[in-house]
């Protein structure tokens, strides 16, 4: 069974980086698949991704990561105006960011109308399942 958790940005933003990082990948380690509203500072990202390639072993294979932005081009000047100035005042709510552990989720793609997430057939919880199944 896969296992996907919402973080609303209102759980995350009071958080300072460290404490968001570690939240999210706490999440991840427990092989659940994190669909965060808004998204990470470029530095966060960076960080993430280093703390995860510092805590590889043979139990945590990694994350994929990926986040989605909103299509603008449809959107007036008016009501660009109008996100930028609600983005600084209530931070960066725009945009989706997903993160799966690297042993369930295979890749991530995103196309202008879906997001595709690829799966491991070979994750431990699919094994166990199936090896249960078999006997």
């Amino acid at each position: 069974m896969v296992t996907f958790r919402f973080i609303p940005y209102h759980e995350i933003q009071p958080l300072s980086s460290a404490k968001r990082i570690n939240k999210l990948l706490k999440i991840v380690k427990d092989e659940s698949i994190v669909v965060m509203e808004g998204r990470l500072k470029r530095e966060e990202e960076v960080d993430l991704i280093e703390i995860t390639m510092e805590e590889i072993s043979p139990k945590f294979k990694g994350i994929e990561l990926s986040v989605v932005y909103p299509d603008k081009k449809d959107q007036s000047n008016m009501q660009r105006v109008r996100g930028a100035f609600a983005n600084v005042l209530l931070g960066d709510r725009t945009g989706l960011t997903i993160i799966g552990p690297a042993s369930v989720v295979k890749k991530i793609e995103k196309n202008p109308n879906k997001i595709e997430l690829f799966m491991n057939d070979n994750s431990p919880r699919y094994r166990k399942k199936s090896a249960r199944k078999k006997k």
